[in-house]
C-alpha cells in the first residue's frame, strides 16, 4: 500500500541529507488504514464542526447573557474561543489531506504548526489554572471575591495566560527545527508534534529533550501542581459548609473543571514527560487525540449540561432566535 511504499522510497535517501537540503515532511496521519479513509473523514468533519459550533456558542452566550457577566463565565468564553483555535491548527489539514492524499507539508509550515500547537497548549494550561484559582477565591474567601477577582484582574490573567508561554515555545521550535534530520522525512502522526519529529533528526538530541522536559514541568507539571493545591483547599472548604444543597452545588462547578483538567493535563503530560523508550508512533498519535480533538468536544458538554446557568442562557438564546 501506500505506507509501505513511501517507507521503501524514503529508504532509498542518503542519510546526509540535512535540514538545509529538508525542505518537506510527509504527515502519514492514517495511511496505515487506507480502507478507513472516507470514514475517518467524515468522522473528524462532524467532530470539527461539533467542536466549532458548541464551543462557539458558549462563547457567544457568555459574551451576550447578562446573567453570564461574571468572572467565571468570563474565563469560560475565553477557554472555549482558545479550544477553537486549537483544533482548527491540526483538524483541517487532517481532513485536507484524507480528502486530496497529499500528505506533504513544507518545513515552514510544519513548524509553524508546532509553534502553534505548543503556543495554545501552554494557554490552556494557564488559563484552566486561572479557573481553579476563581474557583478558589469564589469558595474560600468569598468576601474578598470582588475585589481580587475585578474587570481589571481577570483582564490581566487571562491577556497572561495567552501571552505567556509566546517566548518559551517560540524557542522550543526554533531550537527543534535548529536539528539536522536525516534518512526519512515521513512524520508518522497526524500533525507536525514534538515526539515525532524528534524520531527524524540524527546526531544527538539530548539537549533537546532536557528543553523539552524543562519546558514541560514549567507549563504543564506547576499549573497541574498549583491546580491541585487549589483544588484540595476547596475541597476541604466545601467539605466544613452546612448546607448540604451549597456543597453540591460547589461540588458540581468544581467536579465539570476537574474532569477537563485530568483529561488534557493527563494526556498532555504522558506524551511530554514519559520516557522516549517508551514513545511509539500509536500510542503518540492516540494520546494526541486526547488533548487536541476529545477534551475540545467534551469540554461544552461537560461545562453546559452541568450548568444550570449556562443551559438557562443557552434555553433563552434559542427561545429569541425561534420567536
Amino acid at each position: 500500500n501506500q505506507y509501505r511504499y513511501l517507507n521503501m522510497q524514503h529508504k532509498e535517501k542518503p542519510p546526509e541529507a540535512n535540514l538545509t537540503e529538508l525542505i518537506e515532511f510527509v504527515l502519514l496521519d492514517f495511511a496505515d488504514v487506507p480502507h478507513l479513509r472516507w470514514l475517518l473523514f467524515g468522522l473528524f468533519s462532524v467532530i470539527y464542526i461539533t467542536i466549532v459550533m458548541s464551543n462557539g456558542i458558549i462563547f457567544l452566550i457568555t459574551k451576550l447573557d447578562p446573567a453570564l457577566q461574571t468572572p467565571m463565565y468570563y474565563f469560560l468564553g475565553n477557554f472555549s474561543f482558545l479550544e477553537i483555535c486549537y483544533v482548527s491548527v491540526t483538524l483541517p489539514r487532517m481532513l485536507m489531506n484524507l480528502w486530496t492524499q497529499r500528505r506533504t507539508i513544507s518545513l515552514v509550515a510544519c513548524a509553524t504548526q508546532m509553534c502553534c500547537i505548543l503556543v495554545l497548549g501552554a494557554t490552556e494550561c494557564f488559563l484552566l489554572t486561572v479557573m481553579a484559582y476563581d474557583r478558589y477565591v469564589a469558595i474560600c474567601n468569598p468576601l474578598h471575591y470582588p475585589l481580587v477577582m475585578n474587570h481589571k484582574i481577570c483582564i490581566q490573567l487571562v491577556a497572561g495566560s495567552w501571552i505567556s508561554g509566546i517566548p518559551v515555545q517560540i524557542g522550543q521550535t526554533f531550537q527543534i527545527f535548529s536539528l539536522s534530520f536525516c534518512g526519512s522525512n515521513l512524520i508518522d502522526h497526524f500533525f507536525c508534534d514534538i515526539p515525532p519529529i524528534l524520531k527524524l533528526a540524527c546526531g544527538d538530541t539530548f539537549v533537546s529533550e532536557m528543553l523539552i522536559y524543562i519546558a514541560a514541568v514549567l507549563i504543564v507539571t506547576i499549573p497541574f501542581l498549583l491546580i491541585l493545591i487549589s483544588y484540595s483547599k476547596i475541597i476541604s472548604t466545601v467539605l466544613q459548609l452546612p448546607s448540604a444543597t451549597r456543597r453540591a452545588k460547589a461540588f458540581s462547578t468544581c467536579s465539570s473543571h476537574l474532569l477537563v483538567v485530568f483529561l488534557f493535563f493527563g494526556s498532555a503530560t504522558i506524551t511530554y514527560l514519559r520516557p522516549k523508550s517508551n514513545h511509539s508512533a500509536g500510542t503518540d498519535r492516540l494520546l494526541s487525540l486526547f488533548y487536541t480533538t476529545v477534551t475540545p468536544m467534551f469540554n461544552p458538554l461537560i461545562y453546559s449540561l452541568r450548568n444550570k446557568d449556562v443551559t438557562a442562557a443557552l434555553r433563552k438564546l434559542l427561545l429569541k432566535k425561534m420567536a
